[in-house]
């Protein structure tokens, strides 16, 4: 797979950049339903073995006082929303065109990022926290089961800390192995043996294929492996749910008084899928780098989150990660007030000349800008302020037919992932 598709796959993953309330999802024996997968074959595979995948979320929750891995099946999910409770981490999906059974939930762990690396990091994750659970998979579905392989997607905590910043990250290990590879590996212990495996298996961290070498600091380069290219196509979703819980962005926006559905909806493409982000991100790629490249320095990107192409339920977006470089202190602002002047000070500035830089393109239908404010600089860690834009009111903005408070009443505003109401005039 490409660096560019891998990294598309984070869009399941990522925790910075939620996107408003979640609906309730519908459980059954504490095991996610057949009738809530829409793909028939993932379907028809979660009834066959529904017993056992049923045993095996005992076995896994009845270890849980012992073990750091909890099940979650939204990772997505912020604290306070009800998918945030839902342990259902086991189910079929399919996966690149496989069916897969997967495994995801937390690893209730922390790195120090300046100690150790992102190989490391992602072994140690692999040993800890997927091997102890894929040996209770194994012991649960039996091995000449007809699916076509097992997959975990694990997420864990980072801390940082440099010169301006001190702050706590989230990364998510994505392994995928072949059925009978993934048999071989619970029983084998020699890392010679285990290596082969990873060799051979999908290994992402943070939507970013790696080579993950066992007991070396660095990954091994991806194109030095014998890997299959990706079989997605058109349709095919990625190691994410199959029926994933919908946002309630657009029918939000459009309740607030005073304007219309034409001017508030936020412009939702029907069934976004993994496939398309892969496409969107393949295709515009060459010119995301050339925003960076451009006026990086200058709007302060992210360079850990390269502008991204992502699939939120029923929302597909381009993804930015900025720094604000205001400094606010706790006691003399509030979150209204710090996200008024983030916007107003800081990034409508900078909209006109990004969005006269932005792919343009049918397949996706808001911005989201995440922005990260440093409040009470070197003691917390910094402050998410997520501004999710719809295009039309994007463009609108800048061609100066709205003004900033059109475009933010059009728009979802949310912060460290909780949805706020925000009036500029109002907070200044």
């Amino acid at each position: 797979m490409t660096g560019s598709a891998g990294r598309v796959i984070k869009a399941a993953f990522r925790l910075a950049s939620g996107v408003a309330l979640l609906m309730a999802v519908t459980v059954t024996l504490g095991q996610v339903s057949p009738d809530q997968i829409s793909d028939s074959r993932a379907k028809a595979e979660e009834q066959k073995y529904l017993a056992q995948l049923q045993s095996l979320h005992q076995s896994i929750a009845s270890n849980d006082a012992a073990s750091p891995f909890a099940l979650a099946r939204y990772l997505h999910a912020k604290p306070g929303q009800r998918a945030a409770d839902d342990s259902n981490g086991i189910e079929f999906v399919d996966f690149q065109g496989r069916i897969v059974l997967k495994i995801s939930g937390v690893y209730r762990s922390a790195y120090d990022a300046a100690i150790s690396s992102g190989n490391e990091r992602a072994c140690q994750t692999l040993i800890s926290a997927v091997v102890p659970v894929l040996r209770l998979v194994v012991e649960q579905i039996p091995q000449r089961a007809d699916f076509d392989g097992i997959g975990f997607e694990v997420l864990y905590d980072t801390r940082n800390a440099d010169a301006a910043y001190r702050f706590g990250g989230k990364e998510v290990l994505t392994i995928v192995f072949n059925r009978d590879d993934a048999f071989t590996f619970a029983k084998t212990i020699e890392d010679a043996g285990r290596q082969e495996i990873l060799n051979r298996s999908d290994v992402f961290v943070n939507g970013v294929e790696v080579g993950l070498a066992l007991g070396q600091r660095e990954a091994f380069s991806v194109a030095t492996l014998d890997r299959s290219p990706p079989r997605y196509s058109e349709g095919r979703s990625s190691l994410a749910v199959s029926n994933p819980v919908q946002l309630d962005v657009a029918s939000q926006v459009v309740s607030r008084p005073g304007s219309s559905a034409a001017q508030s909806a936020i412009e939702v493409e029907p069934g976004p899928t993994f496939a398309n982000a892969v496409r969107l991100q393949d295709r515009f790629q060459a010119q995301l780098d050339e925003i960076v490249g451009r006026i990086g320095s200058r709007i302060h990107f992210d360079a850990s989150y390269p502008p991204t192409f992502e699939v939120s339920a029923d929302l597909t977006v381009l993804h930015l990660t900025l720094y604000d470089p205001l400094r606010f202190e706790r006691g003399a602002t509030s979150i209204y007030k710090r996200a008024a002047q983030g916007f107003d000070l800081f990034l409508a500035p900078e909209l006109r000349d990004l969005s006269r830089m932005l792919p343009v393109d049918e397949g996706y239908g808001a911005l989201d800008i995440s922005v990260l404010n440093q409040v009470e600089a070197g003691s917390t860690p910094p402050e998410t302020v997520d501004y999710i834009c719809p295009l039309s009111g994007l463009r609108a903005f800048v061609e100066n037919k709205i003004t900033s408070q059109d475009l933010i009443n059009q728009s979802a505003v949310l912060v460290n992932g909780v949805r706020i109401g925000l009036n500029l005039e109002a907070v200044e």
